[in-house]
């Protein structure tokens, strides 16, 4: 037999061996999204309950659970949350319960769960938990790039950050026996990047539910102040152990070069950056980074080894801000402080090569023909004849009145309509309504979609009632959560209740069909309400032409 013969049957006997062993262990590869990689390892590794509120990019995990005929067959819970902060506290539930569970989120949601989730570090875990916070760097459908790491770290809590979509897999599937081993919850971060591109993702062996059981002690999610106290010092006392963790975690490694002249530090998908410039084999010493704290030992190894250091990270510099003390004796520290990186902005492959020195091929300018066009509301969207006819009513009264919040409805504030004055935060636009009413403002109106009106808009209506502000609100009703692909909104089929609940007063609780051949109707009603000295409550009920288009189709094939 030719030697070439030979290595093609050893491989073939490889290969042969390998598929019978992923036979036996039940394994397979799937070619699956970061976030898709992120529910199966949770699917995998005994979860009980999905806990989320859609948000790009993190929603096609709980998308991902609720079409897994797994999930059903297991009885997993899988229902979207009406925000971020239900969504963490239902699953602070089923881990008292002694279940695993998983609340998902974008980076902003972190904020809207703050309380909970920062509050969960010090009643500790029975079943384990995990926090996904999917970040948005160069905000591709986001108000800010915050980094949620910081979230992470402030809450004492282990930070995994997976650098490709096999770490997400993996992270996920471990996540939870981290959070058990340590007691505490643990955070799985990620950005666009890895949420939304495909790998090949190799299978674990799946684990079984955990059973239910109520935590040993009684009272430790309890948080009066004295029991806080005793279990913050348990959670300060776990750091060592949080800390030597890291330090030995396989998601952390040294990897040795030949040219000490330069460091470096990869921080989750900065290390598949700086690898792909290489293709594979970098030639300086680099400290990757997928598990937080910060691995000191690595570091201190990289420190007395190289002549200056680079540290690569997507999002805010948080690991350059901690690490800048630790390397500066001496040693040159480059990064977003110094503009070796952009301040702003996700890394890329690009920016990576060029803090590096590497040669860049030059930019291959777009043509204006396939330049990306801006957002606009979808022709025939009923969005559109609410701000044809607010447009219209509001000429009097002159520019400046109309506060809007976060959905579909935000591209309102572009041409032709130009019609919205201020997106901040959701449910921002009904309180920020009461705040421009109190300042003399009057009136003053708030658009905001019917999934943001039960997310967080209920409490801002709360208090307009109770101070009969002069304001208008428009519940733009869509039936849907429509940004974000059309999941189920939990105001379906219920604003007039929950507004009448509220203590708006009935009689101006107004609806309208929006469309084209209603437009006076619609006119007449908002001439109506602004005129009214209090609180109402306007409401445009059409479908999204989306998501009427999926149901139509869903129809024929039935």
């Amino acid at each position: 037999m030719s030697y070439e013969c030979f290595f093609i049957a050893q491989k073939l006997y490889i290969f042969v061996e390998l598929s019978e062993t992923r036979k036996k262990l039940n394994m397979q590869k799937l070619l699956l999204l970061g976030d898709e990689a992120i529910a199966q390892g949770a699917i995998d590794g005994g979860i009980s309950g999905f806990y989320a509120y859609p948000g790009t990019p993190s929603t096609e995990i709980m998308e991902y659970a609720q079409h897994s005929k797994e999930v059903a067959d297991k009885g997993i819970q899988c229902t979207w949350s009406a925000n971020e902060k239900t969504a963490v506290e239902s699953a602070i539930g089923m881990s008292y319960a002694g279940k695993r569970a998983m609340a998902q989120m974008k980076h902003v949601g972190v904020n809207v769960a703050a309380d909970a989730f920062v509050n969960a570090a010090v009643t500790g875990v029975n079943g384990g938990f995990v926090i996904v916070a999917a970040d948005d760097p160069s905000m591709h459908s986001s108000q800010n790039e915050q980094d949620s790491r910081f979230y992470g770290d402030f809450a004492l809590i282990p930070i995994l950050e997976p650098s490709n979509q096999q770490e997400a897999y993996d992270m996920a599937y471990n996540g939870f026996e981290i959070s058990e081993k340590y007691n505490v919850p643990v955070m799985l971060r990620i950005t666009t990047r890895l949420a939304h591109s495909r790998a090949g993702v190799e299978l674990k062996n799946k684990k079984n539910q955990n059973t239910l059981s109520l935590p040993e002690d009684p009272r430790q999610f309890v948080l009066l102040p004295a029991i806080a106290r005793r279990n913050y010092k348990k959670l300060l006392e776990m750091q060592k152990q949080i800390q030597e963790a890291s330090n030995n975690s396989k998601y952390n490694q040294y990897i040795d070069g030949p040219d000490k002249k330069i460091g470096i530090v990869a921080c989750g998908i900065g290390f598949n950056y700086l690898m792909e410039n290489f293709d594979g084999n970098c030639p300086y010493p680099v400290v990757k980074i997928s598990q937080y704290p910060i691995p000191e030992n690595h570091l201190r190894k990289l420190r007395n080894e190289c002549e200056s250091i680079l540290i690569l990270e997507d999002g805010q510099p948080l690991v350059e801000r901690q690490l800048r003390s630790f390397f500066n004796e001496g040693k040159k520290v480059h990064g977003r402080f110094d503009g070796t990186l952009p301040r702003d902005g996700e890394l890329d492959p690009t920016i990576v090569a060029k803090a590096l020195g590497l040669h860049v091929p030059p930019e291959i300018k777009i043509s204006d023909v396939v330049k990306m066009r801006p957002p606009s509301l979808c022709m025939g969207c009923g969005h559109r004849d609410v701000y044809s006819a607010l447009n219209e009513v509001l000429k009097p009264y002159g520019e400046g009145r109309v506060f809007s919040d976060i959905g579909c409805y935000t591209l309102g504030a572009l041409p032709p309509f130009n019609a919205i004055n201020s997106t901040v935060d959701m449910g921002a636009s009904i309180t920020m309504a009461i705040g421009a009413a109190d300042a003399g403002l009057v009136p003053s109106v708030a658009v905001i979609g019917d999934s943001t009106f039960t997310h967080s808009g209920m409490t801002g209506l709360l208090d307009a009632v109770i101070k009969n502000s002069p304001i208008v609100v428009i519940i733009s009703d869509n039936s849907t959560t429509g940004m974000t692909g059309g999941q189920d909104s939990h105001a379906k089929g219920r604003i007039f209740d929950i507004c009448k609940g509220l203590g708006v007063h009935p009689d101006h609780i107004r609806t309208f069909i929006p469309l084209k051949k209603n437009h006076e109707e619609a006119v007449k009603i908002l001439q109506e309400e602004l005129a009214y000295n209090g609180v109402s409550v306007v409401i445009p009920q059409r479908e999204c032409i989306q998501t009427a288009a999926k149901s139509k189709k869903a129809a024929k094939k039935a």
